[in-house]
C-alpha cells in the first residue's frame, strides 16, 4: 500500500472516530442545549491549540455482546492545548458514546493524561459528561475510578486540578470532582450525586427529582460542592479562563504578574462603603474592591456559606487569596461551613505561592445547639490549622469587631501572620461590651438605683478600656493600627517586603488536619 493510500486510510478511520456517537447521538445531545465534548475542548482552550491523543484506543470489553460494539475513543477525548497561551491538559467524557460510561480504556485515557499533567506540571482539566460505570465491564470499570482517585490525590497541591460537570456525574464518578480544587457547574445541566432518585425512591419511598437533588444550584448553594456558577456551558468556560489569570500552572511557580492598576476610587470609597455605626452591616466585597487592582476581584463559592467570603484578586499586579467576614450575612461569624470554605481555600494559596490577606470583622464562632451538635468544633479547628500551616505571606486587617475565638482565627499574629494591620475602628476583645459587661459588672448593675443606665455607662466603659485596637497594639499583637484610606498602600508595602519570605514548619511525613 502506498503512502498516499495510507494516508487515506488514515484519514477514513479518524473521520469514523471522530463522529463519536454518531449524527443522532449529536443531535440529542444537543437538543439538550449542551455541546459536544470536542466542541467544548476547542471551546475552551486557545484557538487552534488542541492537540488530541488516544484518538484509536478500543474498549475492553468482552462480555454481553460489547465484544460487538464500536465506541470511538471508548467515549472520552484527552489531549492538550492552551488557555491564555500557557499548556494545559484536559479531557472531556462523550456522552454521545454510550452515554460517555466509564471502561477499563476509558479510564486509561484518563489516567493517561493525568500522568501527562504531572510530568508537565501542567493543570489537569476534566469535563465530566457520564452515567457512570460501564456495567458490563464490572470491576475494570470500579478499577478505573480507583485508578483516577489516586492520581488525583497524588496530584493534589502540585497541579491545580479543574473539574467542570456538564452532564451527569453519579455515583462513584463524584468523587474525582471532590478531590479536585475547583468544580465548576452549569444551571440546568449539571447533575451530581452518588445515588439518584430512583434508588432513593425505592430505598426510602423519597421523591425528588435529580435538578433538586443534585443540580448545579443545589451543589453552589447548599452541599458547597460546587465553586463556580454559570447560567451556560460558555459562561462557565469564561470563569474557568478568568481564573487561570489568577493561578500559578504549579507548585513551583508563582501567578504571572500584570501591570499594577489604581482601583476604580471613583466607584468604591472606604469612606461612603464602612458605616460609623458599629452595629451595622456592610457588603465586605465594596471594602475588597476598594483596594484591588482595577477593583476586579473573582470570588469563589460565591452562592455557599455567604457569612464568609473568599476569592482572588491583584494587588500590585500580583494575586492574593482574600478571606474575609461578611457583616451582612450572619454579622460574618464562623460557623461549621464558613470554616470548612475559607480552610479549603486557605490550604490552596498555601500549596501554590499566593499570599493571602485576611480581612476581619466578625463577632466570634456561630454559637447554639444546632452548631455545636454539627460539629462547630472540629470543623471551627479546620481555619486555624490551615492558617497555623500556611507560610506563604499573611497579612490581616482588624476593621471592626475581633471577639474571642474568632480574633484568633482570622489569623492573628498568634497563628503567625506576618503583618497585622488595625483600624482605629477595631474592637478586639473576649466578648462584645454589651455581653461582657453583663458579666463583668453584674453586681454593680443589679444593685444600681437604675440598672439600666449603669449598664450602658459600664458598656461604654468596658468599650473604652478594652473594645479597642490600642490595647493589643500595646502588646505588639497589631503591629500599625492605620486610617482606613492607607489600607491599600499598607498591604502592598507588606506583600512586597515578605515577597522572598522563607518559613519552614517542622519535618514530618503530613499533619493530621480536623478532618
Amino acid at each position: 500500500m502506498s503512502v498516499s493510500s495510507k494516508t487515506q486510510d488514515l484519514k477514513q478511520r479518524m473521520k469514523l472516530a471522530l463522529q463519536g456517537g454518531g449524527s443522532k447521538a449529536i443531535e440529542k445531545q444537543k437538543s439538550t442545549g449542551k455541546l459536544t465534548a470536542r466542541e467544548r475542548i476547542l471551546e475552551l482552550l486557545d484557538e487552534d491549540s488542541f492537540h488530541e491523543y488516544d484518538l484509536f484506543i478500543q474498549h475492553a470489553g468482552k462480555d454481553f455482546d460489547m465484544d460487538k460494539k464500536f465506541l470511538p475513543g471508548d467515549g472520552v477525548v484527552t489531549g492538550t492545548g492552551t488557555i491564555n497561551g500557557y499548556p494545559v491538559c484536559i479531557y472531556a467524557q462523550d456522552f454521545t458514546v454510550a452515554g460517555g460510561s466509564l471502561g477499563y480504556m476509558h479510564a486509561k485515557k484518563i489516567c493517561k493524561i493525568m500522568d501527562h499533567a504531572m510530568m508537565l506540571k501542567t493543570p489537569i482539566i476534566g469535563i465530566n459528561d457520564s452515567g457512570g460505570a460501564r456495567i458490563q465491564e464490572g470491576v475494570n470499570a470500579l478499577a478505573g475510578y480507583g485508578d483516577i482517585f489516586y492520581r488525583n490525590t497524588m496530584a493534589s497541591g502540585v497541579i491545580p486540578q479543574i473539574s467542570v460537570i456538564l452532564g451527569p456525574c453519579a455515583g462513584g464518578a463524584v468523587y474525582s470532582p471532590a478531590l479536585t480544587d475547583f468544580v465548576f457547574v452549569v444551571d440546568k445541566i449539571s447533575k451530581m450525586f452518588i445515588t439518584g432518585p430512583d434508588v432513593i425512591r425505592t430505598v426510602l419511598g423519597e421523591e425528588i427529582s435529580q435538578e433538586d437533588l443534585g443540580g448545579a444550584k443545589v451543589h453552589a448553594e447548599i452541599s458547597g460542592n460546587a465553586h463556580f456558577f454559570a447560567e451556560t456551558e460558555y459562561e462557565c468556560f469564561e470563569q474557568i479562563k478568568e481564573l487561570f489569570t489568577y493561578i500559578p500552572w504549579n507548585n513551583t511557580k508563582k501567578a504571572e504578574a500584570f501591570d499594577s492598576i489604581k482601583p476604580r476610587s471613583r466607584d468604591y470609597k472606604i469612606k461612603d462603603i464602612f458605616p460609623t455605626d458599629s452595629s451595622k452591616p456592610y457588603d465586605i466585597r465594596h471594602i475588597i474592591r476598594s483596594i484591588t487592582d482595577g477593583s476586579d476581584f473573582l470570588e469563589v463559592q460565591e452562592r455557599y456559606a455567604p457569612n464568609i467570603v473568599i476569592g482572588f484578586a491583584r494587588m500590585d499586579g500580583n494575586t492574593v487569596g482574600f478571606v474575609a467576614n461578611q457583616p451582612i450575612a450572619m454579622a460574618g461569624v464562623l460557623d461549621c461551613n464558613a470554616s470548612d470554605k475559607a480552610a479549603r481555600f486557605i490550604r490552596f494559596c498555601d500549596s501554590f505561592n499566593i499570599p493571602l490577606v485576611t480581612l476581619e470583622d466578625l463577632p466570634g464562632y456561630l454559637p447554639g445547639i444546632d452548631q455545636e451538635h454539627a460539629g462547630v468544633i472540629r470543623h471551627g479547628a479546620k481555619i486555624l490549622y490551615a492558617y497555623s500551616e500556611a507560610t506563604v505571606p499573611k497579612i490581616t486587617i482588624i476593621m471592626r469587631k475581633a471577639y474571642g475565638g474568632g480574633y484568633i482565627a482570622m489569623c492573628s499574629s498568634h497563628l503567625k501572620a506576618d503583618f497585622v494591620f488595625a483600624w482605629p475602628t477595631a474592637e478586639i476583645a473576649v466578648m462584645g461590651p454589651e455581653g461582657a459587661a453583663n458579666i463583668v459588672f453584674k453586681q454593680e448593675i443589679l444593685h444600681s438605683d437604675n440598672p439600666e443606665k449603669t449598664r450602658t455607662a459600664k458598656i461604654d466603659e468596658y468599650r473604652q478600656k478594652f473594645a479597642n485596637p490600642y490595647v493589643a497594639a500595646s502588646y505588639g499583637y497589631i503591629d500599625s493600627v492605620i486610617e482606613p484610606n492607607e489600607t491599600r498602600a499598607y498591604i502592598c508595602h507588606a506583600l512586597d517586603v515578605s515577597k522572598n519570605k522563607v518559613s519552614k514548619n517542622p519535618e514530618k511525613k503530613h499533619g493530621i488536619p480536623p478532618f
